[in-house]
């Protein structure tokens, strides 16, 4: 099973992160790597998690080989990190996919995010994007996002942000060194413009942190909802988040959210919130949606958009 995660992992890689794609495929045949991986929990096994630890603790990436070398001989480092952490990959770019539905709504917004790790996208108005020749917003960071639709569903306008609040089980805090060391730590290696957008949005959540709650989606959503703001449109999403709850949970939280005022956003892969009908997306491709009815396809760090015809 873990061969298999690994193998899927390194067709999402391609064509975006050579050398991820390249262990990826190396670690799935290795049998030696696979029997450390499967001591941990099964939900500490995932290919950014380990990627995410070697690197953190200043492992290298130029070779498969020396990657692998480090790996086996820190593994009494590797292992507590990979188990004691998980995935809190936090990409402003994702903005730019939520965009154009969250300008669409009746404004000013209340934000929550559900698996907000440090709450960057918590910040969709204070960004700048670009969907091909058209520009929205000024600043930085600057988020290029490919677009394929009717140029009508895209926003010529930022949203209006009232109020902003995130849940995440283990909240992250860019303020903090070793916080903002670990999300780095996430970035892909050949992804600097990602590294240096993290450190702009981070430098703009510094100086007006969120409201970020420590605790579970389905036991923290009602009451963080409740306490949004009565004269602002509650918009509660998530992005690339519920792969990681387990199917029971996920459908509790799906059953919350739907019975709360306002509207839903969601951008998770098709086979974690499945729609019925849909057509088998593209390879690495999300299903963005708004109250339960798909809209487009996105890729995982906002990088494209592509809308279905209305």
């Amino acid at each position: 099973m873990t061969d298999l995660r690994y193998a899927d992992f390194a067709r999402e890689a391609d064509g975006v992160s050579p050398s991820y794609a390249e262990f990826s495929r190396a670690v799935a045949a290795d049998g030696e790597l696979l029997a450390l991986i499967d001591t941990l929990p099964e939900r500490s096994r995932q290919p950014n998690l380990l990627f995410g630890a070697v690197r953190l603790l200043g492992g290298p990436v130029s070779s498969w080989q020396a990657f692998r070398s480090f790996t086996l001989a820190r593994w009494d480092a590797v292992a507590p990190e990979m188990r004691g952490r998980i995935t809190q990959t936090n990409e402003a770019g994702r903005c730019a996919a939520l965009l154009p539905l969250l300008a669409s709504l009746p404004q000013p917004l209340a934000l929550l995010e559900v698996g907000a790790s440090a709450g960057l996208c918590l910040y969709p108005d204070r960004y700048a994007y670009r969907y091909g020749g058209q520009t929205v917003g000024s600043g930085v960071p600057l988020l290029d996002c490919d677009f394929v639709g009717e140029m009508s569903f895209l926003p010529t306008r930022l949203p209006e942000v009232v109020w902003r609040a995130g849940i995440d089980l283990n909240p992250l805090d860019v303020r903090s060194a070793s916080d903002l060391a670990w999300l780095e730590a996430l970035i892909w290696p050949e992804q600097e413009h990602r590294r240096a957008r993290l450190r702009a949005a981070a430098s703009i959540v510094a100086a007006d942190p969120p409201l970020l709650v420590r605790g579970d989606l389905v036991e923290e959503l009602p009451a963080l909802a409740a306490s949004a703001p009565a004269d602002a449109t509650l918009v509660v999403f998530h992005t690339s988040v519920l792969y990681l709850v387990p199917e029971a949970r996920r459908q509790a939280f799906v059953s919350v959210v739907r019975s709360l005022p306002g509207h839903w956003i969601s951008n998770e892969a098709s086979h974690v919130l499945p729609f019925p009908g849909m057509p088998e997306p593209p390879a690495a491709h999300n299903v963005l949606a708004l109250d339960g009815r798909p809209v487009a396809w996105t890729r995982g760090h906002g990088q494209a958009l592509t809308v279905f015809p209305r």
